[in-house]
């Protein structure tokens, strides 16, 4: 069994707990920074090597994934903007790799982790709550920007205080409008952090099995996992994408 001399409880404890300083989750931060710049050489290796003719592989690769996201803000997003494209897919690239690292055994790197005396690693980091939660807010943040760039601030507020009821009724709209903006940045968090956790808790379960079973019962999950995670990643883009179009619309 992989939890060795730690009880079940220990085991699954001991892989659910970050590493933290001050406050701070530094697997979380460490592994997110790693990949994104991992995200940003790789993509910057290959605008740099690329040609006009037959493409490589690599360069096949990323131009798929470019033009995948890219049709997707096409027929998705109705406003004007140089930022909304390159921020698809870097939240898609991104989110995704993130959530690959659930598909690494369970054991492995902790075990390295624990040679450099490094006590708890938890390396997907979009199964903490305060990354999804960034994540959303940094998009939050975006549709407040554009709603004041686009309508004016005076129009946002005429919106703010004024639909769907009239003028007279304006608490009553600020309140309706508060709980539509807030349910944002909670929906795109709350999805992609109870997706990815229930994710890794499940590998931790099954690397609890008896080892035979362990490779049956977790390759059928992580070719299941391999949809999911792509699809959470979608999905984290595609709503990022309709609320900065409804934040564009003037209307």
């Amino acid at each position: 069994m992989a939890s060795g001399t730690l009880t079940s409880t220990e085991y699954i404890s001991h892989h659910l707990r970050h590493l933290t300083m001050q406050h701070f989750n530094l697997d979380t931060l460490f592994i997110s920074i790693v990949l994104g710049l991992i995200f940003l050489v790789f993509f910057l290796h290959v605008a740099r090597k690329a040609s006009s003719g037959v493409p490589g592989r690599f360069q096949n690769f990323v131009e798929i994934i470019i033009s995948f996201v890219d049709q997707q803000v096409r027929d998705t997003f109705h406003g004007e903007s140089a930022l909304i494209a390159p921020l698809a897919l870097t939240i898609f690239s991104w989110v995704f790799l993130m959530n690959f690292m659930d598909l690494i055994p369970v054991d492995l790197l902790p075990m390295f982790a624990s040679f450099l005396r490094i006590p708890h690693l938890r390396v997907v980091a979009t199964a903490d709550l305060n990354l999804t939660f960034s994540l959303s807010l940094s998009v939050f943040l975006l549709i407040f920007f554009y709603n004041i760039k686009i309508k004016g601030f005076l129009g946002f507020l005429k919106e703010l205080t004024c639909k769907p009821f009239g003028p007279y009724l304006f608490p009553v709209n600020v309140i309706f409008r508060l709980i539509e903006e807030c349910s944002k940045p909670l929906s795109l968090a709350l999805r992609l952090f109870g997706n990815l956790y229930a994710g890794e808790l499940i590998f931790i379960l099954i690397a609890l099995l008896p080892w035979w079973s362990q490779w049956m019962l977790g390759t059928v999950w992580a070719l299941f996992h391999v949809l999911i995670i792509t699809l959470q990643s979608f999905i984290f883009m595609m709503l990022a994408i309709v609320y900065l179009s409804m934040a564009h619309d003037p209307h």
